[in-house]
């Protein structure tokens, strides 16, 4: 229906209209760049906003952390895949069947986590919610047992599953289990929860939650999105970093940050693999993976269990920017992580230093608004990795600092 023909009742295009305006006056519209990556120079790419032809501009928020999907391995991988068998998958697996891509990511995602089996998916997105559904509804009288700063894919998953939910403060042990044991002790139970929270920078406590599990004999969930390829020996994540990844019933991950490519996935024992994968609408009506993407995800997993030089470089990225924020009196955030988060307090201010950031220092990092933060917390989120070398930090230090004071912004206490 056209939105702008006659309505008797309903103007659709004033609601519309409003619904964006009301985003404009709380400074939280949001603004996507246009921006090419120049391959084989991360973070260096070229913006096309607000003048003529390409401007260079250094990327500081990329979730390619560790610019995997530069790496020469990964691209060789998805030139010889897009040559050996086309573009597309051809359809769902059930009918386009399993590329011999497919498989294997999947057994080296199962290896990388010790589980049996693993299962692919579009997204990161749609593997939490997918599994999530499902794994509720297969589940008769389910409980879930989530963080409340879990990520909106494993609050919409929960919330599309229909079973009860508890809700435990962010990391907090002694509220969790308070919930668990005013539980039904008959009830299947699920703790749903993250290894590393994007926003903050904090990890949770994964043997800890693990020891309340067992006790309470509930499964557990882990999202081990921005730990993946980061943590660990073999870049399994921070379950694998801290030897606890056997006692977590499935472990959740995606291909699109550290692996540096596209996709998501779950790693669990063979049985709920084949559960999820024949119940779950996220994965039996979508079109599989591409196998051009799959072969760069394949490649980059490969190289990430085998090398720690991109982990280590990014971790002392990290250190040396979060240490040249403090110096210069920045209110940088108390991270743990390789998130590196700016507190502002207000979406206007937030919006404004990022502007001023592209447009007159050639520095690119979005403002993270609400819903994504809650609100008086807006900040910016800079993503450093092994690329990112000591004279672009100390220029972007300088900047921020002339901002901060050009704007009269709160330094540190």
């Amino acid at each position: 229906m056209d939105v702008d023909s006659p309505h008797p009742g309903v103007d659709y295009s004033r609601i519309f209209a409003q619904a964006i305006d009301r985003l404009h006056v709380e400074g939280r519209y949001r603004v996507f760049i246009d921006i090419l990556r120049n391959k084989g120079a991360f973070p260096n790419a070229r913006c096309f906003a607000g003048h003529n032809g390409p401007k260079p501009i250094t990327v500081w928020c990329s979730n390619d952390y560790l610019a995997m999907g530069q790496h020469p391995d990964v691209i060789a991988a998805m030139e010889f895949a897009l040559h050996d068998v086309g573009a597309g998958s051809g359809g769902t697996r059930n009918i386009g069947g399993n590329t011999h891509y497919h498989v294997d990511l999947e057994g080296e995602l199962a290896d990388l986590h010790g589980k049996e089996g693993a299962l692919l998916f579009t997204s990161g997105y749609v593997s939490n919610e997918a599994t999530l559904a499902t794994l509720a509804k297969v589940l008769p009288g389910c409980i879930i047992f989530s963080d409340e700063l879990n990520h909106a894919s494993m609050i919409a998953g929960i919330r599309n599953s229909g079973c009860e939910k508890h809700v435990f403060r962010h990391n907090d042990l002694a509220h969790l289990e308070q919930l668990l044991a005013a539980a039904d002790p008959a009830a299947p139970k699920l703790i749903a929860f993250e290894s590393v929270y994007s926003m903050d920078g904090d990890v949770s406590p994964i043997a800890e939650i693990c020891d309340l599990a067992d006790t309470y004999h509930a499964l557990t969930y882990l999202d081990e999105v921005h730990a993946v390829g980061m943590y660990g020996p073999r870049g399994g994540g921070i379950s694998d970093r801290d030897g606890v990844a056997h006692r977590l019933t499935i472990i959740e991950g995606t291909l699109g940050k550290a692996i540096g490519v596209m996709g998501g996935y779950i790693s669990a024992d063979q049985t709920i693999i084949d559960v999820i994968r024949s119940y779950a609408p996220g994965f039996i009506f979508t079109t599989s993976l591409s196998p051009v993407l799959v072969a760069g995800a394949l490649a980059s997993v490969r190289h990430l269990k085998a090398s720690s030089v991109e982990r280590d470089g990014q971790q002392a990225a990290a250190t040396m920017l979060k240490t040249l924020f403090a110096e210069a009196g920045l209110p940088v955030m108390n991270s743990t992580t390789h998130i590196v988060p700016l507190m502002v307090g207000d979406p206007v201010k937030a919006k404004k230093i990022s502007d001023i950031l592209l447009a007159e220092y050639g520095v690119y990092v979005q403002p993270i608004n609400y819903p994504t933060v809650p609100r008086g917390t807006e900040r910016l989120r800079f993503t450093p990795g092994p690329a990112h070398d000591e004279a672009m930090m100390r220029e972007l230090t300088g900047a921020l600092v002339e901002i901060w004071s050009r704007l009269e912004l709160r330094k540190a206490a």
